[in-house]
């Protein structure tokens, strides 16, 4: 696994891909967070990054299937997926290999945003007037919310062998998964509302946002990783049927 995750991450880093993605997040998010008057930290007068965690995950929602649609599409259009299959690897090294790959890349978009927190640490009123536990909170949320849309869209790639298409349908299952479930509750009032919304990731990674880590979130999150990369391997075992 270790094999493919090297293989994987670095035909990333030899490709524009990677600097693209990683770009066009740091760009995007810098602009809402420091430039963008309605978003804007300095206009805004709090010191938070609120305007961070609400915008990262609908741009996420984009690149990372950006990322994780060539991981088998390109690998069944090359004609290189039966070579792939016959070396001495099982099917969960060559998924975990791959969707480690497209995770760490994701990741990695994160790390010049600790810059951002240390800014508003700096810029607070004193000087560290910023809510560390929720911005911790918020950070993991974002990791975890990353870790799902990759394997959601690691599942999408396996199911075709077109990356465009690959992409659209990560997108729309990362939607769905992410929104879908807050929209549909709305049409519902009362505790059914609620349960509705607890199916969807808003509602876990809000309160993650706020500073409580709760072993159901994180088992939520772990659990819809998991169930993508078993039907990945599922989709993977069929070849056999």
């Amino acid at each position: 696994m270790l094999a493919i995750l090297r293989k994987e991450f670095n035909s990333f880093l030899n490709s524009p891909v990677a600097y693209v993605v990683m770009g066009v997040f740091l760009v995007a998010t810098g602009l809402f967070v420091w430039v963008f008057p309605d978003s804007s930290v300095l206009d805004y007068g709090f010191a938070d990054l609120q305007t961070l965690f609400n915008i990262a995950p609908w741009i996420f929602l984009f690149l990372i299937p950006a990322l994780t649609m060539r991981t088998f599409a390109e690998e069944k259009k090359a004609g290189t997926m039966e070579l792939l299959l016959t070396r001495p690897l099982t099917d969960g090294q060559i998924i975990g290999g791959k969707y480690l790959a497209c995770l760490l890349l994701a990741l990695l978009a994160l790390v010049p945003t600790l810059l951002y927190y240390y800014s508003v640490y700096q810029l607070g009123n004193p000087s560290g007037n910023i809510d560390s536990a929720a911005t911790v909170g918020s950070y993991l949320g974002l990791a975890l919310l990353a870790a799902v849309f990759a394997a959601i869209g690691v599942l999408a790639s396996a199911l075709t062998r077109d990356q465009i298409v690959a992409f659209l349908a990560a997108v729309v299952g990362c939607f769905l998964v992410y929104s879908g479930f807050d929209s549909l509750a709305s049409v519902f009032d009362g505790g059914l509302a609620y349960y509705i919304g607890q199916l969807g990731i808003a509602a876990h990674y809000r309160d993650l946002a706020k500073g409580l880590i709760d072993s159901r979130d994180l088992l939520y999150f772990l659990s819809l990783i998991a169930g993508c990369l078993l039907a990945t391997r599922l989709v993977l075992q069929s070849r056999n049927w």
